[in-house]
């Protein structure tokens, strides 16, 4: 079997096409391919409103493979044989003499469990926030106008805050286990095309599914689960770990293990507090602050594709945008959701925070995204390494002071943003943010040099994607998540490291809480890493 490159359909054409294509392209008798499997799906739109899906495709024939490279030779098609090797999990090395820990059931710790689980360990997964079920009742009801459940959240519970996002797969880097986490999104649920769109989603609808399969297949496989249950402290004796203390309903509890992985997420700041006082060594690490933009999907639509996704027959159109200020700031739009919603996504009381939210459909009326500004350590004001934690909690304090003290969100359209006004939209996009907004100065909110930022960078986004600067676009405060403000320092092998220097054994700082990734696959992936770190040294 061999596997060729750019083969076309024009938006809309049924993949039904593609062996025909293939024997076109490379001057094969007909029928003589006798089936495709597609390895990787891009949309080209340079040649708008003309869109077409551009595939790398595994192909099937009867004829021997060097005849297919020989034709695809002489019609300068890329072509070149099969030679994928699974992925392999290293040998177990390390003797365990406890049942390992699991702290946090996002991606980072779900995929960490699963690899413990394959080794056949059973882990025991401790998780703050809710089941699934509970979960997604609390958040609907705090949308809905009602009370926050500082443990029932959009940070906080099983599946971590990729659960209520639009569910991206995509990572910008390379790594072998991403396959694994695809396959194992499939196997529980998500579309096949997963596998290999360039840009794969899931959507929240599907992944709050998958997560549940996923957790069904780890209490298959021997795993224990303690949903509403924080771990208050790490036990460390002697360089090792000898176990936690865990609070659940009250009371106190201490687990015995040799092995704690932390999947603990951006959010979980009592965490960070409590192992720094432990002696942990984090450290400052940049983030990034803003707004979530929101335009008419069918803006973004027509400036990218020249015409509505639902004329091409393909799905709404996104985008991924960047500039530099003056200054050198960077300002980027980040987890964009084509066709979704604003989200209330705060996680202690008297916070507004937001994020972006698609289900698998895309359907919605509105694109939105994160509009994003670097923030430097430099800007945090203080050296202890939980500074970015307090700068975060100070404008989210602003915001929900801003938005009325209500958890309404503050909110203002670009045109006012530019010129300092604060009117109420009219024949723009609604605000979709869910417990609703206010529409005020969203300078109250923001720190001089995101706002400042925000508005030179808008008119040269506006160059790169027309319309997005459009003055009825509305801007909801604040995106403060994008990532965590701190890192956790590990070593070569993914052990803890203490201020000074010494290697906490059996304690595993991951994903993105950690420091070390930035969305669901990178989480992901960095999970395994450390569940394979944790049994291999």
């Amino acid at each position: 079997m061999i596997r060729i490159h750019e083969i076309k359909l024009r938006a809309g054409e049924s993949e039904s096409k593609l062996p025909g294509k293939v024997e076109r392209r490379l001057g094969l008798p007909k029928g003589s391919v006798l089936g495709v499997r597609i390895v990787k799906e891009s949309l080209d739109a340079r040649e708008k409103p003309d869109v077409y899906r551009v595939f790398s495709l595994d192909v099937e024939s009867d004829l021997p493979d060097h005849t297919l490279l020989l034709a695809a030779k002489n019609k300068k098609v890329k072509a070149a044989e099969v030679n994928e090797q699974p992925y392999v999990l290293p040998e177990m090395t390390r003797e365990l003499k406890h049942r390992p820990v699991v702290v946090g059931f996002g991606p980072c710790g779900i995929f960490a469990a699963l690899t413990l689980a394959k080794y056949g360990l059973k882990p025991i997964v401790i998780e703050r926030g809710a089941m699934m079920e509970r979960r997604i009742e609390a958040v609907e009801e705090f949308w809905n106008g009602g009370k926050l459940d500082p443990n029932a959240n959009v940070q906080f519970g099983e599946g971590g805050a990729g659960t209520f996002s639009d569910g991206k797969l995509t990572t910008g880097t390379r790594d072998a286990a991403q396959r694994v986490v695809l396959e194992a999104f499939v196997d529980a649920g998500a579309s096949p095309a997963i596998l290999y769109r360039q840009k794969p989603h899931i959507g929240t609808d599907v992944i709050r599914r998958a997560v549940v399969e996923l957790r069904k297949k780890l209490l298959d496989m021997g795993a224990q689960f303690r949903f509403m249950t924080l771990m208050k402290s790490v036990e460390i004796e002697n360089g090792a770990v000898k176990g936690i203390t865990v609070s659940s309903c009250g009371a106190d509890e201490f687990i015995e293990t040799d092995t704690v992985i932390l999947a603990l997420g951006h959010s979980a700041r009592d965490s960070f507090a409590m192992l720094n006082e432990k002696g942990l060594k984090l450290e400052q690490k940049q983030f990034s602050m803003g707004v979530r933009i929101e335009h008419p999907q069918r803006m973004t639509d027509m400036a990218q594709y020249g015409a509505l996704s639902s004329d091409l027959g393909i799905g709404p159109a996104d985008y991924k945008l960047a500039v530099r200020t003056s200054e050198g700031r960077g300002v980027y739009t980040f987890c964009m959701c084509p066709g979704g919603y604003v989200v209330a996504s705060a996680s202690g009381e008297g916070q507004v925070v937001t994020n972006g939210m698609s289900e698998s459909l895309r359907d919605g009326e509105n694109s939105n995204s994160a509009l994003l500004v670097d923030v430097l350590t430099s800007d945090f004001g203080a050296d202890d390494p939980l500074a970015g934690v307090r700068f975060q909690e100070k404008y989210e304090h602003l915001a929900f002071e801003a938005g009325g003290s209500n958890y309404r969100a503050p909110a203002q359209m670009v045109g006012d943003f530019l010129g300092k006004g604060t009117s109420a939209p009219s024949g723009g996009p609604e605000p979709t943010y869910r417990p609703g907004v206010t529409w005020t100065d969203l300078d109250k909110c923001l720190p001089d040099f995101v706002s400042a930022s925000i508005r030179e960078a808008l008119p040269l986004l506006d160059r790169k994607l027309h319309g997005f600067a459009a003055s009825d676009a509305v801007m909801t405060a604040i995106e403060s998540r994008s990532s965590s403000p701190v890192r956790t320092r590990r070593d070569e092998n993914g052990c803890a490291l203490t201020y000074d220097g010494a290697v906490i054994s059996g304690l595993f700082p991951a994903g993105e809480g950690a420091g070390y990734a930035g969305g669901i696959m990178s989480s992901a992936v960095d999970g395994i890493h450390a569940a394979e770190h944790a049994v291999c040294q």
